[in-house]
């Protein structure tokens, strides 16, 4: 009798499905008999092109329709950039296991003229492109000297238009993504200034909170430390009621064990759009819980060199791909996308980059703006339209209505025993650990709001929705 074939669900997106097939060559090595299959899909977030992300509905945008497959039992679980998961998931879903975590900081791209500064030592206007709020505002604040723009387009495309368009110094991007895709050697250096975004750099695989069998699956790659501090920086956002549509960040840390505890250290801040306006707090608690010496898994994403290494030498391992020596060379898979595919004209003659719109960063479109995209020809004339016209609103959303029922990310679930903000328990952690990580995050939450950072996060909303 055949064995079951065990599906799992993911995104189309190459890094997705690098990430996707990370997770199953791990559970290959553990099950070597078991059989997966990838099942990929677009989710809402791929197909709507139309609509900025903030004004229609958060990060579900990237995970409800695999959800949806995981619910109807058409796949067995989903990986996921954990960033992606939203702190409150559908009924009967949990996020069974979270793999060791990539570096969650951002990295900084410089262009090659510029290629032996740093953000304190560009030249002043030097133009910063990010799609991020969060990135956005800390940088203003922090670099007042700098001018942020939005940059628009996937990794490809802005790693191109960093390096032929002489628009931008510098980009910045998850040292995660860039790590995972390939393309480290383009990191000119971590930004330990900045907080990240809460899950970043972790993967998370989600599940049926009632499918035993595939948690205990899983339950190989779940890593314990990842865990814990994930879990109380999706507290703390929970908590706080932010998402992808305010400018929210978080550092978290295990520290060394005195007198057989660990110190949790977490730190969170909102800032307005702008940046000018920043709360920040931080809060460490004393957990009993022995820190594990890590274990390595053969990983056949592993493109870490020995120069990234020396250049990265004080992140954390990334899923084990930084120092494993159980694969050769040769066995290496790099298949990447090579950023000399995007021909330099076509990106001069990108019609978003000459649109008279300003469009603020965590407005951009998912994906390419139909009107501009319809047709070289219609384009260069709608352009031309437009500007006679001196328009302050894309004539493409300006129908849209904010909503005022977007879902918010604080709403209640029901309470489940062994489920924290969305993670099962692990099984070798004590769940008073789990308890008090998840409180953690939740009085830190609670310090911001007390210090009005709902007033905060309320005018980037009301902002970003007009």
């Amino acid at each position: 009798m055949n064995e079951k074939v065990i599906k799992v669900g993911s995104r189309k997106s190459e890094l997705a499905l690098i990430q996707t097939r990370h997770v199953i060559s791990l559970l290959e090595q553990e099950y070597p008999n078991k059989k997966f299959e990838i099942v990929t899909m677009n989710t809402l977030g791929d197909n709507v092109l139309d609509i900025p992300l903030p004004k229609i509905g958060e990060k579900s945008l990237f995970t409800k329709e695999l959800e949806a497959a995981l619910i109807s039992g058409c796949v067995d679980f989903v990986v996921h950039s954990l960033k992606d998961l939203p702190t409150v998931l559908p009924d009967g879903m949990t996020i069974g296991a979270v793999l060791t975590r990539e570096d969650p900081r951002d990295a900084l791209v410089l262009h090659e003229k510029y290629k032996k500064c740093n953000l304190k030592t560009l030249p002043k206007g030097s133009v910063i492109g990010t799609s991020s709020l969060r990135r956005s505002a800390q940088l203003s604040r922090k670099y007042p000297n700098l001018i942020v723009e939005n940059i628009r387009g996937n990794l490809n495309t802005r790693l191109k238009k960093l390096d032929e368009l002489d628009k931008y110094s510098a980009i910045i991007l998850a040292v995660a993504g860039l790590n995972r895709i390939g393309w480290h050697n383009r990191i000119s250096g971590v930004l330990e200034e900045l907080m990240y975004a809460v899950g970043q750099g972790a993967l998370a695989v989600e599940c049926r909170e009632n499918d035993e069998e595939i948690i205990n699956l899983l339950s190989p790659l779940y890593e314990s430390e990842t865990a814990i501090k994930v879990l109380a920086e999706r507290s703390f956002l929970k908590t706080l009621g932010g998402g992808c549509s305010a400018p929210v960040g978080v550092t978290c840390n295990l520290n060394a064990e005195i007198e057989g505890k660990t110190t949790l250290s977490l730190s969170g801040g909102v800032w307005s759009l702008d940046g000018q306006v920043e709360i920040i707090d931080s809060m460490t608690s004393n957990l009993s819980y022995q820190k594990s010496n890590g274990r390595c898994k053969t990983c056949p994403y592993n493109n870490i060199t020995s120069e990234t290494n020396n250049k990265l030498s004080s992140s954390n391992d990334i899923e084990c791909t930084q120092n494993c020596s159980s694969v050769t060379e040769d066995e290496v898979p790099r298949k990447k996308q090579k950023l000399d595919n995007v021909q330099i004209d076509l990106l001069k003659e990108d019609p978003h980059e000459h649109c008279p719109i300003e469009m603020p960063i965590g407005s951009e479109f998912m994906g390419k703006c139909p009107f501009l995209e319809s047709s070289p020809t219609s384009a260069k004339k709608l352009l031309k339209d437009l500007e006679l016209q001196l328009p302050t609103k894309c004539p493409f959303t300006s129908h849209i209505e904010s909503s005022s029922n977007v879902q918010n990310e604080i709403s209640t679930s029901k309470s489940k025993s062994d489920i924290f903000s969305g993670l099962t328990l692990h099984k070798n952690v004590n769940k008073k650990v789990f308890e008090e990580a998840e409180l953690l995050g939740r009085n830190l939450a609670e310090s911001l709001l007390e210090k009005g950072a709902s007033e905060v996060m309320a005018k980037a909303r009301a902002i970003i929705h007009s």
